[in-house]
């Protein structure tokens, strides 16, 4: 669907330097503890996502700095925010050397160029909602990537592990996060179906709320490894 568009950026969309890829990507969010980190990476995951909004796994800076401790050089630091003031993100992002900021409330981006100007920015576009459109046009030419997630009518901020209908993501022109409901039983039907440019996932590999289980971790990413090939070759 959208992988014509998805091939023409590489390290601007917040891919750390000692990176290896450039597309085909795979990020665990909602890391809580430096053991789950250590699980992503050894697993071979592009990212972590670190929560900085409210939710079930929302973590002190001081948590966060003992995660990013551990980290290799070649894994990204995403650091999610919901309708977080500028000078917010600006502060936590040089913190913790962040290198990327992935949006998931109402921002538009004229509020937020300081945080453009600064870093990557990938901007959440819940498909369950009816602001779906207006955000994908506001944000389509600005951020590094639209992150595609599910939303829910519960209106929790991505993190609720529900899928929606893969075929409702319009075809746009920047580089396309897949999230929303995957684990590793379905993320090569996915990505086989959507073709994105990277894969997000933090309910689907858990074995409670904000604690991750290593196998499911491990097995995702083999699955979505195995996927893009497949995609590649097809």
């Amino acid at each position: 669907m959208n992988d014509a568009a998805n091939g023409n950026r590489s390290v601007e969309q917040g891919l750390p330097p000692a990176s290896g890829r450039a597309r085909d990507l795979v990020k665990i969010c909602g890391i809580t503890s430096p053991e789950d980190a250590r699980a992503a990476t050894e697993a071979g995951a592009d990212f972590i996502g670190l929560v900085f909004a409210e939710s079930r796994r929302r973590i002190e800076l001081a948590v966060a700095e003992q995660i990013i401790g551990g980290l290799p050089a070649s894994v990204g630091r995403v650091g999610l925010f919901v309708n977080a003031p500028q000078q917010s993100i600006l502060e936590i992002a040089e913190q913790l050397e962040l290198h990327i900021a992935q949006l998931h409330g109402e921002e538009r981006p004229q509020d937020y160029r300081q945080v453009l100007q600064r870093m990557p920015v990938w901007k959440s576009v819940p498909m369950r909602s009816s602001n779906a459109g207006a955000l994908v046009s506001a944000w389509e030419n600005t951020a590094a990537a639209l992150l595609f997630d599910s939303g829910s009518a519960q209106g929790i901020r991505g993190g609720s592990g529900e899928e929606f209908d893969w075929r409702r993501i319009p075809r746009v022109q920047c580089p396309l996060v897949l999230a929303g409901g995957l684990r590793p039983e379905n993320v090569a039907e996915a990505i086989a179906s959507v073709r994105p440019w990277a894969v997000d996932v933090s309910t689907g590999v858990e074995s409670a709320p904000g604690v991750k289980d290593a196998s499911r971790v491990r097995a995702f990413v083999e699955a979505a490894r195995e996927a893009f090939v497949a995609v590649a070759v097809s």
